[in-house]
């Protein structure tokens, strides 16, 4: 294989650098195609849902949109446009950082979304306030995160500044997902004999996913503990959150 002119790749480990950003973009878009299906799945079989609902859908989609697009320019800026120049691999694209703001804003909304859920279901306001402050939490540790990524020039240099603030960041976002798929499961359970046979066999698949989706969840958390690293959260990052 011929090696990229005007480069020394003796230090460069294309597997922990560009392999795992590659690999999270990727999965990043599988799951925006999926996600792409069941918007139009949605609004082709609820067209009498509330205007309010169909705009959030919207909201989200753009925003995952958005999410795509950005991380798409940060790949080719890494693969294309500094190819053979493995050194610029520390800079910070502007893309990269405004990709986190959008999906800092998804993750956010979603998760606000369920705690109004589980607000319904258990007319009580204390576990849905919490899953509110840790949702508002993560959103401004998001936009904390892309002002100090478009101020600062290189990933060394934001790691060990703030290397702190995507550790809480992940950790406030797979907490506040934990709080809300255990306190459904638990309302779930709870009303689950309430209704015909139908309804409890659709109650035990939402049960299924939500169980799935907090695993999901305790997977990345101790992934993040068990593997630190800026690469490897950058391909995290990228990668599509799991919906409920």
């Amino acid at each position: 294989m011929v090696q990229p002119p005007g480069s020394d790749m003796a230090s460069f480990n294309p597997q922990t650098t560009i392999g795992a950003f590659e690999l999270g973009v990727l999965l990043s878009y599988i799951l925006l195609g999926v996600t792409t299906t069941q918007v139009y799945i949605y609004y082709s079989r609820f067209p009498s849902d509330p205007s309010s609902l169909r705009y959030l859908v919207a909201f989200m989609w753009s925003f995952e949109m958005a999410h795509a697009i950005c991380i798409g320019c940060t790949l080719y800026q890494m693969t294309v446009s500094d190819y053979g120049h493995p050194e610029r691999l520390i800079l910070i694209p502007r893309s990269l950082a405004i990709a986190v703001l959008f999906s800092g804003s998804v993750g956010t909304g979603v998760q606000a979304f369920f705690a109004a859920r589980i607000y319904r279901i258990s007319e009580s306001l204390y576990i849905p306030c919490l899953s509110w402050m840790l949702s508002f939490s993560r959103l401004l540790g998001s936009i904390a995160v892309c002002f100090y990524g478009l101020r600062l020039k290189t990933i060394p240099d934001f790691d060990a500044r703030f290397a702190w603030l995507l550790n809480s960041l992940w950790s406030v976002a797979s907490a506040n997902d934990v709080l809300i798929a255990a306190t459904l499961v638990y309302w779930l359970s709870k009303r689950r004999g309430e209704g015909d046979q139908r309804t409890v066999a659709l109650v035990d698949k939402l049960i299924a996913w939500t169980m799935e989706t907090g695993v999901c969840r305790w997977t990345g958390v101790f992934s993040l503990l068990r593997y630190d690293g800026i690469e490897l959260y950058l391909a995290r990052l990228l990668r599509r959150e799991c919906k409920m």
